[in-house]
């Protein structure tokens, strides 16, 4: 299957109503994938490992500029949703806006709740309202810490010859 982006989420909740009839199990892995690197694709690669159907769920420009400020991202939404539907084991990217994943979880419902290894089971913002839809969090990913935010600065630090 070729990934999809759908930004309706009626739309995102009737086509994994459809996968979980056909047996299949969800996954849901957010993040704000600002500027993408290496540990972006470790994750989804393991997160994909998790089930059937991967969803990527990537914050909205304005919710990066909420949590990491004005000068983020550096990449539109349309072009990271783009780049992470090229992923392979992606099967849905979708986009939303919210300070957390709470709402998106109660609407798709996954089996499985993907994060990365800077996270804890027990400490995932989003786990009681995993535990209300029946799901639980799986950390994957790359062990080895990747930072957007680091990368970012590297990037300016080398614009400015230093």
């Amino acid at each position: 299957m070729t990934a999809r982006i759908v930004r309706d989420r009626e739309a995102l909740v009737r086509a994994l109503d459809a996968e979980r009839a056909a047996g299949r199990s969800i996954v849901l892995a957010n993040g704000c994938f600002d500027l993408l690197h290496v540990g972006h694709v470790r994750y989804l690669l393991g997160a994909a490992a998790e089930g059937d159907v991967l969803v990527v769920a990537i914050n909205s420009d304005e919710s990066v500029r909420r949590n990491k400020g004005p000068a983020r991202p550096l990449q539109p939404e349309d072009e990271r949703a783009e780049i992470l539907a090229a992923i392979e084991g992606v099967d849905y990217v979708t986009v939303f806006g919210e300070a957390t994943a709470d709402a998106l979880i109660r609407s798709v419902r996954p089996d499985v709740h993907a994060k990365g290894t800077e996270w804890r089971a027990d400490n995932v913002p989003e786990l009681p309202t995993l535990r209300e839809v029946g799901g639980r969090v799986a950390i994957v990913g790359d062990p080895k810490s990747h930072s957007s935010t680091d990368l970012a600065a590297r990037a300016r630090r080398a614009a400015d010859g230093r």
